[in-house]
């Protein structure tokens, strides 16, 4: 059975390794700290205890005290009060044998210093030392005692209690101790802030997760076919996908483009323009040597702030290309509901005339149905020899019957089949000039609209003329832009893709129209050639 593994969280770890190394850092700190300071302590302590034993053994009651031995009565109060007034535990003063002239204790005045660290001071050599006296272990500092004539004549040992040399060194540390344990807080309480500050920017994401969702981004950015950019705040590109690699190769640009600045190599894309003003640019059109591209550019927010900027984008024949298919199949379906209708409705009339009995009627009706469609059906089929165009004029006819307009369509000669390459555009080119005829004359009486075809050796015309109410220059001069119409919002789409589709197959378009006298198309297409060849 797998077992899960622990894994501590991402603010566990870093509270642990920030406390850790703060920990770590102070303690060292202070045993190095503490080492000195001791050290330093106890120095201070020697050269006081030293200074006060030089003034004390320059000071003349001790000096008189040591040359008339017998007139040193009232040396032992002397050197007591100067012990007090010196915070030190003693201060003795002794002859060149080492007998104690004064002391604390009453008792020890007259006997030999001891301890046995006198030694160098008789031989009049200044030195500290540490010993266990009559009064315990004490700091002892040694200094001779010298007569007018430079002989010496005895020494001054001046003691601090070791305990309160500990004491002292024990106050000085003590001050480190606080630090540390103030460091120690001020570690904990940061590395818990930093835990959460960082937790919060993460979005409550532990790495591997982070991790995982970097992957996932990664996989889903490469696998999709649109082209996507992505720049930071300094307008710097910081992600392209491969897709947009293979677009950017194919218009020539073969550079390590991470890092550069997006405005240097695409100016076309205003993703600078997008980041600092915020606002998106949808279903833009750029032509980047020779590859139009639709775009869509949006800002990144992050925070409430713009983060950077995305650019996502596809070709603008690919596009087409969809919007075509969808659109030939939509225009396919209308002409078979149209021709399906149309057939219902005979087949009601013939119903009626057979529940009337009225049998001569039926069967002048049929012939005269079955006469018509087969002249319609029959020039229809005999011209064009591709069904898929076929059917799909025959149901437009049907769907212009069935709402109140005269359709004509007219062929000289047979559609060539070297231009049947490309009857999915001419659907879609036909199928959205036939409905806006249809719907400019929608409410108006006798409506007529006619498709006239011809060719010749290397080009195909197509006439489509209706009787509506027409238009005027300035309208004329805006029908194929994108996203323009008279009609509504939403609308403009069907005449943009009529010029898109044209352009693809090098045509071109003649718009003849007055207000009130009717609108002509005329489009002029080369043939024969190939397929169109669309960039992807």
């Amino acid at each position: 059975m797998h077992r899960k593994r622990f894994r501590l969280r991402l603010q566990t770890r870093i509270i642990l390794l920030v406390c850790s190394v703060v920990a770590i850092s102070l303690i060292a700190t202070d045993l190095l700290i503490s080492e000195k300071v001791g050290s330093t302590a106890k120095h201070n302590l020697q050269e006081k205890a030293m200074d006060i034993a030089r003034v004390t053994a320059h000071s003349p009651p001790v000096v008189e005290a040591l040359q008339r031995p017998g007139d040193s009565n009232t040396l032992p109060s002397y050197t007591n009060e100067m012990a007090r007034l010196s915070n030190v535990e003693f201060i003795v003063v002794m002859d060149m044998k080492g007998i104690r002239l004064s002391h604390p204790d009453a008792e020890n005045i007259g006997r030999r210093f001891v301890g046995g660290d006198e030694g160098p001071v008789l031989h009049g050599r200044e030195h500290v030392s540490t010993a266990k006296g009559t009064l315990g272990y004490s700091l002892r500092a040694f200094t001779p005692v010298y007569s007018k004539e430079g002989r010496q004549i005895g020494a001054v040992a001046v003691g601090i209690s070791l305990e309160k040399v500990n004491q002292d060194i024990r106050s000085s540390k003590k001050a480190i101790y606080v630090s540390v344990l103030i460091g120690i807080g001020a570690g904990v309480a940061g590395a818990v802030f930093l835990a959460r500050k960082i937790k919060k920017s993460t979005f409550g994401l532990e790495p591997i997760e982070i991790g995982k969702l970097l992957e996932e981004r990664s996989a889903m950015l490469q696998s999709t076919k649109e082209g996507i950019l992505a720049i930071d705040q300094e307008a710097r590109i910081t992600l392209i996908n491969n897709e947009a690699m293979r677009l950017f190769g194919e218009a020539g640009f073969r550079d390590h483009l991470i890092g550069c600045l997006a405005d240097d190599y695409f100016p076309q894309l205003q993703l600078k323009s997008v980041l600092e003003s915020g606002i998106p640019r949808i279903d833009e059109e750029i032509h980047l040597s020779g590859v139009t591209l639709l775009v869509n550019q949006l800002p990144v927010f992050v925070g409430g702030e713009a983060a950077g900027a995305i650019a996502t984008f596809r070709t603008r024949s690919e596009i087409h290309r969809l919007a075509e298919e969808l659109t030939g199949v939509k225009l396919y379906a209308e002409a078979l509901r149209a021709r399906t209708h149309e057939f219902m409705n005979k087949l009601h009339v013939i119903l009626g005339l057979v529940q009337l009995g009225q049998y001569e009627k039926l069967a002048q009706y049929i012939s005269q149905v079955s006469t018509s469609l087969d002249s319609e059906t029959g020039y229809i089929s005999g011209k064009i020899k591709d069904p898929a165009l076929a059917g799909f004029i025959l149901g437009k006819m049907s769907y212009a019957r069935e709402s109140g307009t005269d359709m004509s369509f007219t062929l000289n000669g047979v559609f060539p089949e070297e231009a049947s390459d490309a009857s999915h555009e001419y659907v879609t080119i036909l199928g959205n000039l036939i409905d806006n005829a249809l719907e400019s004359m929608a409410g108006q009486e006798n409506r007529q609209l006619s498709v006239h075809i011809e060719y010749d050796e290397h080009h195909l015309y197509f006439e489509i003329t209706d009787n509506g109410p027409g238009m005027d220059q300035d309208t004329i001069h805006r029908i194929f832009e994108k996203g323009f119409s008279t009609k509504g919002i939403n609308r403009g789409i069907g005449l943009h893709l009529v010029k898109s589709t044209l352009n693809e197959l090098q045509g071109h378009a003649e718009v003849l129209s007055e207000p009130g006298n009717g609108t002509t198309f005329i489009l002029t297409i080369p043939y024969p050639r190939a397929r169109p060849i669309i960039k992807r």
